[in-house]
């Protein structure tokens, strides 16, 4: 396969070059953009004609109660991937019952935080295709510009509920960096889906032992961009704190500082590492399952005050969001979320830039199209492991001191019990109770072995 494929964008065409479209096949961008909407209000036409009888079936109803709802969706998608899309979430005789004889929901209209990165697809998609709304639930998705602004918005109650870095429960649990509250983890939004990209000046630099020097951004200190960069550099032999410099820039803001040359590259989320391709500013060096197949990235909680005080608001929020992510796992619903989430409300991104990081169909930016189907995948399980990895990276780089009672910390903060729970309410496969050892770089990971695993490591903060 190559970059004339009518599905990937040509990186380094000359139209795209000259000002015309990231497809090639139009003169310009204005051009490509009405001819994608003619496309798109005659396809509307013609899936709501031939599909008004699919409309009006209950499963459809059962799933989209909206009308509007239903409309938009068979009008993205056509029959054919909506009947593939509802097959995904079924047994439909769970998703029913799970709106009926249920608790009575204690707050029914809730503002959730999220930051614009296909890591919150699950939260995000939920909106759209209604599946908060049929667990009885109005609400507010707050596109959010940075981690440090969702933290301090959780902090004050401002938000119900929010899509954090995986790391970032722990370390609010812990007080680090802000003041303490307890927080929870209900299930992990992605796995895998970032990686790490560079300027293009760097093409001929791919070895990290010569990045000595190198100015990198990361989302935030306590996200798993920060502790995947640090690890890789490590294994190159690098100090990440004294060979090169980690700058916090907010996943937006990352293309533009990699196009005006104040970083190398950046460990970051998508779809901005696709977006530099996208941009001809950057290639992709490493997607970051190569360093850990399955890790996990973004999530989705609350406080424990919030828990406790609303149970069954929170069985609800939990029930929509697990709904989604298995209809997220499916391949063939792909390109229907990226269409429903690259919207200006949501992800505001070119919808063939996220549909490349959801398919795993993609331009690298060095002139290959890869074919990589689990670039990200919506895993939901929060594994206790996966909290005692992110520990132990805490304690590795400084950012946690003292003796740590690992397992218990990841208990309290990673409600592994309470996914399997709702995953079997919701007639989906929950997994054995054991958190799964795994492999990051070749080196396996055993949580009850944690300290071991954090003292074999050379390079390592200073104490």
């Amino acid at each position: 396969m190559t970059n004339s494929d009518d599905n990937i964008y040509r990186p380094y065409s000359p139209v795209s070059r000259l000002g015309g479209c990231t497809c090639s096949q139009h003169a310009s961008v204005a051009e490509h953009d009405a001819a994608a909407l003619a496309a798109t209000e005659a396809r509307a036409t013609d899936v709501e004609t031939l599909s008004r009888d699919f409309i009006e079936a209950a499963a459809v109803k059962a799933l989209f109660p909206l009308e509007a709802t239903r409309r938009a969706f068979l009008s993205a998608v056509g029959q054919r991937t909506a009947m593939a899309a509802i097959a995904s979430v079924l047994p439909l005789s769970s998703l029913q019952a799970m709106a009926q004889d249920k608790g009575s929901l204690e707050k029914t209209d809730l503002k959730i935080g999220f930051i614009p990165i296909t890591c919150a697809t699950p939260l995000i998609m939920a909106h759209p295709l209604g599946f908060y709304q049929q667990q009885g639930l109005n609400v507010e998705l707050s596109k959010t510009a940075g981690w440090a602004l969702v933290r301090d918005k959780m902090l004050n109650n401002e938000y119900d509920a929010s899509h954090f870095l995986s790391p970032m429960p722990l370390s609010i649990s812990l007080g680090l960096g802000s003041s303490a509250k307890p927080m929870q983890v209900a299930t992990i939004q992605n796995v895998n889906g970032q990686a790490i990209t560079l300027a293009l000046k760097h093409k001929n630099n791919r070895d990290p032992k010569h990045w000595k020097g190198f100015k990198f951004a990361i989302p935030f200190e306590f996200s798993m961009h920060n502790f995947l960069l640090r690890y890789y550099l490590a294994e190159a032999g690098l100090n990440p704190d004294t060979d090169v410099q980690l700058r916090v820039v907010p996943p937006a803001e990352m293309v533009a500082n990699l196009r005006a040359g104040n970083i190398d590259g950046f460990l970051g989320p998508d779809p901005f590492n696709q977006r530099a391709v996208y941009e001809e500013v950057g290639f992709i060096h490493l997607l970051t399952k190569e360093i850990w197949d399955g890790h996990p990235c973004c999530a989705f909680g609350t406080s424990a005050e919030f828990v406790q005080k609303n149970p069954n608001t929170f069985a609800a929020l939990y029930r929509a969001v697990l709904t989604a992510a298995a209809m997220a796992r499916g391949p063939k619903n792909r390109e229907l979320i990226a269409g429903v989430i690259s919207k200006p409300q949501y992800l505001n991104q070119p919808e063939v830039v996220v549909k490349q990081v959801l398919t795993g169909r993609f331009a690298d930016g060095l002139g290959n199209v890869q074919n990589v189907p689990s670039r990200a995948d919506f895993d939901p399980m929060p594994w206790d492991s996966m909290a005692v990895w992110m520990l132990t990276q805490m304690q590795r780089w400084g950012y946690l001191k003292g003796d740590v009672n690992y397992r218990q910390i990841a208990e309290k903060v990673f409600l592994m019990t309470d996914a399997r729970k709702h995953m079997k309410e919701l007639g989906q496969p929950a997994p054995a109770a054991v958190s799964p050892k795994f492999k990051v770089m070749g080196k396996e990971f055993d949580a009850a072995k944690a300290d071991a695993y954090l003292k074999s490591f050379a390079i390592r903060k200073a104490v």
